[in-house]
């Protein structure tokens, strides 16, 4: 009878068949109490099966992503029973769990409305607390094919009958409902966590334009109502920070539908961008590199010859001259190898740090692109650094704690470190995949980070490793990439002399810190909701009139700023004092040199924060050093 190793390596054995719930019961009352699911070497399966062969076996709960994600799906289960309870006649088609959630997809002749979303939701309460069993029950397809279509459920015995002939389908019932399912599931709807159904939007049938358009309802679910209520206000807070919105009162760019994913930068957010823009290139200076630029425009041979016309091709723009085809350059590594590649290097010349603000395009389907989040055009902080195998780790290591380093200068200090190795689609040879992955791993444990396993999420030439940032409201952004690559030198024939007069294949490590620039901005605005720091803000003061009488006295205080370096702009409109802070502080602007007449008299200005609501009086030399302190960025520390 069966052998259950537990995942600490102890052993239980059992005199009969054992399931995943009387294995948690043989732990301990709580962990048999928590228990949603059970995984029987590496599989999940309802706690009610049995196992009847020796196995590896944990016990799945909440707190693990497993858990969450079958109780999502569990919760779209429910959904739906909700649904056709309220609504016989609507057909159910398929309601997987994603991210933060689930939805299900409906067929009806009648739109969903708002109203119907809070009277499921409503019915969803109830079926919970009913506490219906779920079961599992195998049938053969022929009979699930019938039982449905009987039921009118047409989309489900499509599916059923896409299945090969001859093999059996799991369902799963509770109440009056069965559904199609592979599981596992929830011993019972009782269960079921904290939820609530958030948005209506439309779907077709499989996703293919041609087929009938349904009706998609999502929903998030949680654990507890805790973790539902902490959701709902990251998702008002995401709300209130939306870059776009966020981009249009501030005055700093726009996206209009003739350049689609093509930024727009206004004044103000060029100078933001310049500001971002300069610190990289101070930061980068300063660790050794060399900044390069290379053409936009390359023929296809080269990207032949690199390997990616064949895995981006669809992503590439691609113009025609003089019976040449080229492409707009997607990513900057090929060309990079070309600089490389001028002259002799010697192994006394390694490592090179290669970075270039590189204009890239890639052709992104137009329902993928987002504010500056998702673009056609933008700058990546890309760099290659040409090394020696032995040289992988100091590279690192160095790298990853300039990352650091620059990350927390943006108020980033929660990073989440993922390596991620061999895809299923990939350029070179096993054995160089087993040499990559190797040294990158054992350059990892050198950086003595901390690391999540994120497997098949390697580049299609090299295992990377992927840095995520956590921002102010909990969101996660993956921003910096580490890649190890031993197949572009050998494709692009980039080779360095070494000491015994050979000549050699570097290694290339393939770096970006903030992604791009565009996308890195939005997540800026995002995370500090517009407030910048005083060093990054695109205007860092506004110098206001109460009245006219002021007016020459305000552009001696504006001259004093900028002589100071602080950007600053001028008001001195036919405005009311209050309309002007009103307006700034909408736009965000962190602080406010408040000047009138008497102001004037004694050679003094009204310092105001943003949001404040007091403002405090100063000599105009005291304001101004101030704020020149305030201002100084990192890179003056």
């Amino acid at each position: 009878m069966p052998d259950i190793t537990l995942p600490d390596g102890s052993k239980r054995s059992f005199d009969a068949p054992v399931s995943g719930l009387e294995i948690a019961a043989s732990i301990g009352p709580g962990l048999a109490k928590a228990a949603l699911v059970v995984s029987v070497d590496g599989e999940l399966w309802d706690l009610s099966r049995l196992i009847e062969a020796d196995a590896a076996v944990s016990i799945v709960t909440a707190k693990d992503a497993a858990g969450l994600e079958v109780l999502r799906h569990d919760t779209a289960h429910l959904m739906a029973e909700a649904v056709k309870e309220l609504y016989p006649d609507t057909q159910v088609t398929i309601g997987p769990a994603i991210e933060d959630g689930f939805y299900y997809d409906f067929a009806r002749p009648e739109p969903f409305t708002p109203d119907d979303l809070v009277t499921i939701e409503a019915r969803m309460q109830e079926i919970v607390k009913r506490d219906e069993e779920i079961t599992r029950e195998v049938w053969p397809r022929d009979k699930a094919v019938e039982f449905f279509t009987q039921a009118g459920e047409a989309y489900k015995a499509e599916l059923i009958a896409a299945i090969p002939e001859g093999e059996d389908v799991t369902l799963y019932r509770q109440g009056d409902f069965i559904d199609l399912c592979r599981g596992p599931h929830l011993p019972s709807t009782g269960r079921i966590g904290a939820f609530k159904l958030t948005k209506i939007a439309g779907a077709y049938w499989r996703g293919d334009s041609n087929n009938e358009m349904l009706q998609r309802i999502y929903g998030t679910a949680w654990a507890t109502e805790k973790h539902l209520k902490a959701y709902l206000f990251r998702l008002e807070e995401a709300e209130k920070r939306d870059h776009r919105r966020l981009g249009r009162e501030m005055n700093l760019f726009h996206l209009q539908q003739e350049a689609m994913g093509m930024v727009f930068w206004h004044p103000d957010g060029w100078q933001l961008y310049r500001t971002l823009q300069n610190y990289m290139r101070a930061r980068l200076d300063d660790a050794g590199y060399v900044e390069v630029k290379t053409p936009e425009l390359v023929d296809r041979t080269l990207w032949e010859a690199s390997g990616h016309w064949e895995k981006f091709r669809e992503h590439m723009f691609i113009a025609e001259s003089e019976d040449r085809m080229l492409a707009i350059k997607p990513m900057n590594c090929p060309c990079h190898v070309q600089v490389y590649k001028q002259g002799t290097t010697s192994y006394r010349d390694l490592p090179v740090r290669m970075a270039e603000f590189g204009s890239c395009h890639r052709n992104e389907p137009s329902g993928a692109l987002h504010g500056l989040m998702r673009v056609r055009a933008f700058v990546q902080d890309d760099a290659h650094i040409f090394c020696t195998e032995d040289q992988i780790i100091s590279e690192t290591k160095i790298f990853c704690e300039l990352l650091l380093s620059i990350y927390k200068h943006f108020g980033f200090e929660d990073v989440i470190v993922k390596f991620s190795d061999r895809p299923e689609v990939r350029a070179g040879e096993d054995a160089t995949w087993d040499k990559a992955e190797a040294a990158l791993k054992e350059a990892t444990e050198a950086t003595g980070l901390s690391v999540e396993l994120n497997p098949g999420e390697g580049a299609f030439y090299g295992p990377k490793l992927e840095f995520v940032l956590r921002d102010t409201i909990g969101r996660d952004w993956q921003c910096g990439t580490l890649q190890v690559d031993f197949v572009l030198p050998e494709r692009l024939d980039a080779n360095y002399v070494g000491e015994d007069g050979e000549k050699h294949r570097p290694v290339m490590l393939h770096r970006a810190i903030l992604g791009s620039f565009e996308r890195f901005i939005g997540i800026l605005i995002e995370h500090y909701a517009g407030k910048f720091p005083l060093w990054l803000a695109p205007v860092q003061v506004v110098v206001a009139t109460i009245t006219e009488a002021a007016d020459d006295y305000a552009d001696t205080v504006k001259a004093a700023l900028d002589a100071a370096g602080i950007k600053a702009v001028l008001d001195i409109r036919n405005e009311k004092i209050n309309y002007k802070i009103r307006e700034h502080s909408h736009a965000k602007v962190p602080a406010m040199l408040i000047v009138g007449g008497r102001e004037a008299e004694e050679g003094t200005v009204a310092l105001r924060r943003m949001d404040g609501k007091d403002q405090e009086n100063l000599a105009l030399d005291e304001a101004v050093a101030r704020l020149v302190a305030e201002a100084a960025g990192p890179l003056d520390d």
